[in-house]
């Protein structure tokens, strides 16, 4: 796909996120909160399954054509939140004891607190709390709206500590984790399908305030099919600047939107407050392989064959197919806490590492070497 398929305009931009909420689409919400369509907890407590599917057809609704963002009002009970925030600021302390700074996507490693496999971690340390947490229904009536059953639920914690600066507006992933020139290698339907394949969300674990940073957003922004490119543009960061709005939040409040919504977490100005955020990501079943298979015992099989093949001059292209249909060509999912995005939003993937250990002529010894650093050994 070429650019060209897929113009950048700002005044096509505007015209999709400059319109007004008829809030009559939306008869279970509450009204509007900064822009977004917000609902209260106990509205997620319904227990016939008429009012269940109208609730989540609703949702689904605001998410795709209207401002992108639901905001939940008490969605989690709070004393709850408390008691799983004293295990994140345990895994905190223990990280800093140690030294260990976790990189960031959007941020300078170590300018805030992050936990990778927040999920995973509350699970062992606490498992109660992790049951108590999760016994939540706005995250899985939310999640059956935009993504059906069969969903996977991963989760990292952020700190933006006094004094952290605010991000610049971002889609996330998947397309937005990627460069624009990577994006846009991307075929136009993809740009389509990204955002339907994610649910983004947080829970907030502190009172936030204007002043402690919550995230930004810009309502409507999700409808703009160029939007992978376009986030990347200086006009398109000067509007995003001047149209934002920032819902603050209550401890134990929710806020799901979509993942091809502009946001960006905003500046703590404050000296004392430590917002903490647990990020929720929502994968649909669907962007899974039908079948299991090794990719790391294919390309160690194949390597010394592509290896020789490349010693006796076969070209790049035709290196780059093999390499394409066998070997493992995405970077997620990755463990984050080993392979952290500290240079750049994704760690290598597996087809990055055959391919620069092709490029160097690296003996099969050498491969599983790199293979070992990056994946453990086998």
């Amino acid at each position: 796909m070429s650019r060209a398929s897929l113009s950048c305009d700002l005044d096509e931009f505007r015209q999709l996120v400059e319109v007004d909420v008829e809030m009559s689409d939306y008869p279970r919400a509450r009204g509007l909160a900064s822009g977004a369509i917000e609902y209260a907890g106990d509205c997620f407590d319904a227990t016939d399954e008429g009012e269940l599917e109208a609730l989540r057809v609703e949702l689904a609704a605001a998410l795709l054509d209207g401002p992108g963002i639901v905001v939940i009002r008490g969605a989690f009970d709070r004393d709850v939140v408390d008691r799983v925030s004293e295990v994140f600021t345990e895994i905190i302390r223990e990280q800093r004891t140690s030294g260990a700074a976790a990189g960031d996507h959007f941020a300078t490693a170590g300018a805030n607190d992050r936990i990778w496999n927040s999920l995973e971690k509350l699970a062992l340390r606490d498992p109660a709390a992790f049951v108590a947490y999760h016994d939540n229904p706005a995250i899985d009536i939310t999640s059956l709206a935009w993504l059906g059953p069969s969903y996977q639920l991963t989760a990292q914690v952020n700190v933006v500590n006094p004094g952290g600066a605010a991000q610049s507006a971002h889609r996330d992933y998947h397309l937005g984790f990627m460069s624009r020139d990577v994006a846009a290698s991307y075929p136009r339907h993809a740009h389509r399908l990204s955002p339907v394949l994610t649910l983004q969300g947080a829970v907030a674990h502190s009172e936030m305030r204007a002043d402690t940073g919550p995230t930004m957003y810009l309502p409507h922004s999700q409808k703009y099919e160029a939007g992978y490119l376009a986030w990347h543009r200086p006009e398109f960061q000067d509007y995003f600047d001047q149209r934002r709005s920032q819902p603050e939040l209550g401890l134990g409040d929710a806020v799901f939107f979509n993942p091809a919504l502009f946001h960006a977490a905003g500046a703590n100005r404050t000296s004392d407050v430590h917002r903490m955020a647990n990020l929720l990501q929502v994968s649909s079943a669907f962007g899974r392989a039908m079948e299991s298979v090794d990719r790391r015992a294919m390309v160690e099989a194949l390597y010394p064959v592509l290896l020789a093949q490349r010693d006796a001059g076969r070209t790049d292209a035709g290196l780059r197919r093999v390499v394409a249909a066998s070997v493992e060509g995405y970077a997620f999912p990755a463990d984050l806490d080993h392979d952290q995005p500290v240079e750049g939003m994704t760690p290598d993937s597996m087809a990055d590492i055959v391919w620069s250990c092709l490029l160097g002529g690296a003996s099969a010894a050498g491969l599983a070497s790199a293979l070992d650093e990056r994946f453990g050994a086998r």
